[in-house]
């Protein structure tokens, strides 16, 4: 579909989940993106870390995209870039520390040069064919925090990004109410709103109110204190720097991503004042009440620095007496591994507090009253929930229209809504879908690698490898093994089984592709009669000659 005398919307991305976010707005032949982010895989995907939207639609008119808009630096705003800016052969557009992040991405992969990376200054504004753009600062958990303000002649658009109300930020602006009613003053057809936190009747917080409730926790703790959180969350990097310098530890940081977040927070005129890190080995030798670790893998992740420590796989030790903080939320579906590492951690004779105990940590999304005080700003006349689950949005346009909103539209990915002219609805449906990134290759997600991959997961493998005479006859006994197949006490006798099932399933002197299925059905029955299972059975031939 190309837009034509109309004002489209259509997210790829981000509605209907939490993450990965990906959102067009078309006009007049062209197209702009605003963010262009990924999501972390669940065990459903065996082997991948990471999941990447399908941009089709996109990239089959990628001569059209004026630009992508990158909101701000988290993961699931901007993750994809490094692995599908390039194809897009579209320019980005972020502010200085955003665009600090994007460029150590692209010079990672090799990109530096080849996606065209523009820096804009915050507030700035870039004209991109028919769209006028201009950002507007917010707060958020990571530095310069932007919604977008989009002009169009169809009417303006007020994309938030991710947001809240902070009044008492400890990095970057407070939103200004003022630009913000400046904003709805000029009309607004339609706010395009985060949604993450719609059921908290509670407004966020403030990141300065966290202060009291880490200084509280560190000063009485006896040991050695570790505190993990997000490491895009350079505010809260801030606050425990200023904490360990209250008490008299000393910062360690363990964790690459928080080795490039202060990197690139410095480099752009944030965390000046951060105390100067230390070494692991001078952490260890220093005396327990004197240090203070910062350290990735909060969300579980085993390969992070946090469960590394858990594991004993790591340079910095913890035992009895010391503390463990987890200054950050469980994003859903990571309880299991983040309880995972807080048993190893206990086994330790670790304390553990969590936000449950303590004030130790506040959400970078607007609860209820938040969205209602933007609502009353702007005044849109539609709001389009994003960044959200199904429940999420829906609750999120009930809430709307409830405060007075004459209209909120309810989207998925893929929905193709015209805004303008006339009433907005859906018009159509575009494609959407999840990639993989699989090694160093983008696979669909659920293509046959990855279905065949869960097969294996589930029931494991049996390879069989049958030797092939002249004319067609078997040239000695089949070759079976199996993997990850639970026969473990009477493997031989599954082996002898199994291999007399695929001698029996030989047909010599007919279609060796039908002798080869036969084989591989005589063996996997005999799996399942063994097993339960149903195993995955890939048949070779052999060619044996005489």
């Amino acid at each position: 579909m190309i837009p034509g005398e109309e004002l489209i919307f259509l997210a790829l991305g981000g509605s209907g989940e939490i993450g990965m976010n990906v959102n067009l707005y078309g006009c007049r032949g062209q197209w702009i993106m605003v963010d262009l982010g990924l999501t972390f895989a669940d065990p459903d995907f065996p082997g991948i870390d990471l999941i990447l939207p399908d941009l089709s639609f996109i990239e089959e008119q990628q001569e059209r995209l004026a630009g992508i808009v990158l909101t701000h630096g988290h993961e699931d705003h901007i993750g994809a870039l490094p692995y599908l800016a390039e194809e897009l052969k579209s320019p980005l557009y972020a502010t200085p520390f955003t665009a600090g992040l994007i460029a150590g991405k692209l010079e990672e992969e090799g990109l530096t040069g080849l996606v065209k990376l523009n820096k804009v200054e915050r507030g700035g504004t870039i004209e991109l064919g028919p769209f006028k753009v201009s950002f507007v600062a917010l707060s958020h958990s990571i530095p310069e925090g932007n919604g977008v303000l989009i002009e169009t002649p169809f009417g303006n658009i007020f994309h938030t990004g991710d947001w809240k109300i902070d009044d008492t930020p400890v990095i970057g602006e407070a939103p200004s109410t003022e630009a913000l009613t400046e904003i709805g003053d000029r009309g607004v057809l339609a706010l395009v709103c985060d949604s993450t936190n719609v059921f908290q009747d509670k407004p966020s917080g403030s990141e300065e109110g966290v202060h009291e409730g880490l200084h509280a926790q560190v000063a009485k703790a006896s040991g050695r204190v570790l505190v993990t959180t997000f490491a895009s969350n350079a505010a809260r990097l801030q606050t425990i720097g200023r904490v360990a310098t209250e008490t008299g530890r000393r910062v360690c940081v363990a964790g690459r991503s928080l080795d490039r977040i202060l990197r690139v927070a410095q480099s752009t005129g944030y965390l000046r004042d951060f105390p100067a890190p230390i070494s692991f080995d001078e952490a260890m030798r220093l005396p327990k009440r004197e240090v203070l670790i910062i350290a990735t893998g909060g969300q579980g992740e085993p390969r992070a620095a946090l469960g590394r420590v858990a594991s004993g796989n790591h340079e910095l030790k913890l035992g009895a007496d010391d503390t463990v903080i987890f200054s950050s939320r469980i994003i859903p579906g990571n309880e299991v591994a983040i309880g995972r590492i807080m048993n190893q951690l206990s086994d330790l004779g670790v304390k553990i507090v969590t936000e449950k105990q303590a004030h130790v940590h506040v959400s970078g999304h607007p609860g209820r009253p938040e969205l209602e005080a933007m609502y009353d700003w702007v005044r849109p006349e539609i709001v389009i929930p994003v960044h959200g689950e199904a429940r999420h949005m829906a609750e999120h346009a009930r809430v709307a229209l409830a405060h007075g909103v004459p209209k909120a539209i309810y989207q998925v990915n893929g929905d193709i809504i015209r805004l303008a002219p006339g009433e907005p609805r859906k018009i159509d449906e575009a494609r959407v879908g999840q990639l993989v990134l699989d090694g160093d290759v983008i696979l669909p997600a659920n293509g046959q690698t990855i279905n065949e991959r869960r097969k294996m997961a589930f029931g494991g493998l049996i390879s069989v490898t049958v030797p092939v005479g002249r004319g067609g006859a078997l040239a000695g006994s089949p070759a079976v093994r199996p993997f990850g197949v639970p026969v473990e006490q009477d493997r031989d006798d599954f082996l002898a089984d199994a291999t007399d099932a695929a001698a029996r399933a030989w047909k010599p002197g007919g279609d060796e592709e039908k002798s080869r299925e036969a084989v591989r059905l005589a063996v996997r029955r005999c799996a399942t009669l063994w097993t339960g299972k149903k195993p995955v059975v890939d048949v070779a031939l052999l060619a044996v000659n005489d």
